[in-house]
Order: structure tokens, then C-alpha cells, then sequence
């Protein structure tokens, strides 16, 4: 049955209230959402609305334990109506199509069901800051095949979809009379980067997992294979040198075939094509080689790099607009007292922007809670300097290694084991604490340790 389009409702605000509009729901944009909600929407002193098209949010960087079946969605997804209830401000669903600079109204397409039924129609919100955290995609470089044949772990979706079929591939081996074909169970995960190199950890460990539950005619040993290609001459090449090496050693040790200086220009349904000409048979095929901000972004007459970031100031602000932001993946912002060197000798050095990490989404958010207060009081902004923490890669339950730096360490210091698996931990919990608070994130922990006893260690489904 098709039902008429409704006619979108505007959004009661009081008169004279400052309007923030944040768009996207990642770490960076829910964070600043709950905070600005409990502290100047819960207070009437802004009117604070979160647009995001997706219903429930969950920290991407975890996104390799969904695929492996190792953590529960549902178990740590977020819902935006309910947090947007209990933190003060306004969750509306869809997704940012366009901008109106000159109306200062943010145009959000309509949202449709699986059948094609309109959920939401079309709509345009008018604001006074706006604040984009859309995060950032796969950049496939165009490289063909790789819409058709692999799967890029964007949203919890897309995890899923990758376990399902990791499953199957399983129950299908186990099933058949016939010997396994050369690609059968064989899986490649292009780009070892951080995603890359977590993904490779936890399927080993998942994957023995999965067929100990009486999938006895598999052999992982012998018919599980986990290629990790990488087209630079290192794994991890935007952390330091020694973690690289550290990650290298352990994923050799378990078996994973680490490929590095190896190009890759096609991927089929047979496999993955090589530079060299090799083709590498596989069933399963994750693309993690690189990413880029979404691509309306460079429609909206702001200033955007190659990679379609918005290009924007130490306060955060946008070089075109003072009254857009932008935060987390989508955004270039500089990092004050840093340098990449000239690329031809003699050349200046040249301004260096933050990495793309979840600890400068975390610290833009906590920075801009305070400066957009400042806004609505018609104080100057202050800017904003990144402060790297380390960093940390989890090789699952084998290993995490790492580096920590700051005034908290006494400069840089190596880590790894228990130690850097419980600071890798601390991370997401900060997360958490951001979003629900000290008693609420340690009650939900107690409650999914006890949990985890009474379940199979791999989601089976």
C-alpha cells in the first residue's frame, strides 16, 4: 500500500534561542550532542539537534569485532531517540543532502523503509552553528571490482553482512562432500592499516572459535587462510616503525600471510588481482586501504581538500563560513606547532593536519562543548590543540601493542601485553563515559562480563 507523503513539521524552537545543529552521529558528533545537551539544552540556553540517518550508533573503531563475531551489536549499540530523550536535545533522522548558506538551512533527504515506504519526508533545518561530523568512507581508489566483490566495514551493517557470510562460508565447507575449492575459506583483507591489522588478529582467534562448535570436517590450520596485502613496504604505516614490526612478528606467528609492497588492481570473484600479476583465491574480501570524507561535502561551497575534507581553522570553523564547523574524519584541521617537511629539497615545510584518529574526534568534541558556549555569549573562540595521546593496536586476545606520549608518561613509552590492552579498553570506556556517564558505562560493564559466561565466545549467527 502506498501511503501519501506527509508534510514535514517545523521544528518548534523558542524565539531568540540559539540553534545548533550537529550532523552525524559518530563519536565526535554524538558526544558533542550529549554534552551540549546537558548543559546548555537541559538549561533552555540553546537548542541542540542532532541530524543522523542511521538509528542506533556504535563506535566504529570496534567495527572489526563485529565482523569476527566476537562482540554483540546489540549489546553496545547506542539508540538516538532514547539518548536524545535523556540528554536534552533533538534527534531527527536523515541524511544531509545539501546547504543553504545564505538561509543558514541544513537540507536533509527523505528516509524511506525497506519497502520503498516513506518514513520521513524530505526537510530543511534552519540553525545559527552548525557542526558537520560526518565522519568519512572507503576510498577504493577506483579500483575495479571492489564495489562488486568486497566488503568495506563502514557501518554495523556491513559488519554484519561480512559475519554472515564468514559463517556460511563455514557451514557450507563443513557440509560438502566434495574437497574445498582453491578459495574456499581463503580470506583477503586489503590495507593494513589499524582496521586491517585488528581484522586479521580477530579472525584467527574467531574462526578456530567458530569451528570447534562441531564443525569438525574443517581443519583451520590447514583450510583457513587470512591474507593481509598491503601496497606499502610496511604494515601500519602511520604509526611508528616498532609497532609495525611488533604487529608483524605476532600475525607471521599465527599464520596470517602478511604481504607487504604488494599492489592491488582488481578484485574478482575469484580472488584478489596483484600488480605482479598473482591472483590470491578468495571467498571473502574486506577493502580497509584507505578512506576518504563523503562526497557532498565538496557541494557545498566550502573549502575542501583531495580527500573532501572540509578544510577548516585552528577554532574548528570553516575557512569560507564562521558559522560551520566541522569535526572527526571529515575535517582537515591543522595541527598547530607541527610540520610535514617540503617535498623537494630545500622547500618549506609544509602545515601538517591531525590524523584521522578517534582520540582527535573525542578532543574536538570536549574542546567545542566549551567554545560554543562561548559563541552564544559573544566571546572569541580559542583554538584548539591537539594533544597525541599514542597509539594502540589490539591483536585481539594474543596481544596489544602500542606507544603512550604525554606529560603522563614522561614522553614516549612502549607498551604492550596486559598493560596495553587495558589502556586499548580505556579508550572505548572514555567513549562511553562521554555518552552515559561513570555509574551507567560500570553498571553495563558488570552486566556484559556476567553475560559473556553464559554465551558462545563467537557469534554463531
Amino acid at each position: 500500500m502506498n501511503l501519501p507523503t506527509p508534510t514535514p513539521r517545523p521544528e518548534p524552537v523558542p524565539p531568540g534561542l540559539h540553534r545548533i545543529v550537529i550532523v552525524g552521529g559518530g563519536a565526535g558528533g554524538l558526544e558533542l550532542a550529549t554534552r551540549l545537551g546537558d548543559t546548555l539544552g537541559k538549561k533552555g540556553l540553546a537548542h541542540i539537534t542532532l541530524i543522523e540517518k542511521a538509528r542506533s550508533h556504535f563506535w566504529k573503531p570496534h567495527l572489526h569485532e563485529i565482523a569476527a563475531g566476537s562482540m554483540d551489536l546489540h549489546a553496545h549499540a547506542t539508540d538516538y531517540l532514547a539518548q536524545s530523550h535523556w540528554h536534552g536535545f533533538r534527534y531527527r533522522v536523515g541524511e544531509m543532502l545539501g546547504l543553504d548558506r545564505a538561509q543558514r538551512l541544513v537540507q536533509v533527504g527523505p528516509v524511506l523503509d525497506e519497502d520503498g515506504v516513506v518514513v520521513t519526508p524530505g526537510y530543511t533545518r534552519g540553525y545559527d552553528t552548525l557542526v558537520l561530523a560526518v565522519g568519512s568512507k572507503t576510498n577504493d581508489f577506483g579500483t575495479p571490482g571492489v564495489a562488486e566483490h568486497a566488503i568495506a566495514l563502514e557501518t554495523p551493517a556491513d559488519a554484519q553482512r561480512f559475519h554472515r557470510r564468514l559463517v556460511n562460508a563455514c557451514l557450507r565447507a563443513h557440509m560438502q562432500a566434495e574437497p574445498l575449492a582453491p578459495r574456499q575459506l581463503q580470506v583477503a583483507i586489503i590495507g593494513a592499516g589499524a582496521t586491517g591489522v585488528e581484522l586479521a588478529a580477530e579472525l584467527h582467534k574467531a574462526t578456530r572459535t567458530l569451528v570447534s562448535y562441531n564443525l569438525e570436517k574443517i581443519d583451520p590450520e590447514r583450510d583457513i587462510r587470512l591474507n593481509l596485502i598491503e601496497a606499502g613496504p610496511r604494515i601500519l604505516p602511520a604509526l611508528p616503525e616498532r609497532i609495525a614490526a611488533a604487529a608483524t612478528a605476532l600475525l607471521r606467528s599465527l599464520g596470517v600471510q602478511v604481504r607487504t609492497a604488494s599492489r592491488v588492481t582488481g578484485v574478482t570473484a575469484e580472488g584478489v588481482q596483484l600488480a605482479s600479476g598473482e591472483l590470491l583465491p578468495a571467498e571473502l574480501v574486506v577493502w580497509a586501504a584507505g578512506v576518504k570524507a563523503p562526497e557532498f561535502l565538496r557541494n557545498l561551497g566550502l573549502e575542501t581538500n583531495k580527500l573532501n575534507q572540509l578544510v577548516v581553522q585552528p577554532t574548528l570553523q570553516c575557512t569560507l563560513d564562521e558559522n560551520v564547523f566541522a569535526i572527526g574524519d571529515c575535517a582537515a584541521a591543522p595541527w598547530l606547532g607541527h610540520a610535514a617537511p617540503g617535498g623537494v629539497p630545500g622547500t618549506p615545510a609544509q602545515p601538517m593536519n591531525v590524523p584521522p584518529r578517534a582520540q582527535a574526534a573525542h578532543q574536538q568534541a570536549s574542546h567545542l562543548v566549551k567554545q560554543l558556549r562561548r559563541r552564544i555569549q559573544g566571546q572569541p573562540l580559542q583554538p584548539w590543540r591537539y594533544r597525541d595521546f599514542g597509539s594502540l593496536v589490539s591483536l585481539g586476545e594474543y596481544s596489544t601493542v602500542g606507544n603512550l606520549m604525554g606529560s603522563l608518561v614522561g614522553g614516549n613509552l612502549w607498551v604492550e601485553g596486559l598493560f596495553a590492552r587495558t589502556m586499548y579498553l580505556s579508550l572505548y570506556k572514555m567513549h562511553q563515559v562521554a555518552l552515559h556517564g561513570y555509574w551507567k558505562t560500570a553498571l553495563g560493564s558488570a552486566s556484559r562480563l556476567l553475560t559473556r559466561t553464559t554465551e558462545p565466545r563467537v557469534k554463531l549467527h
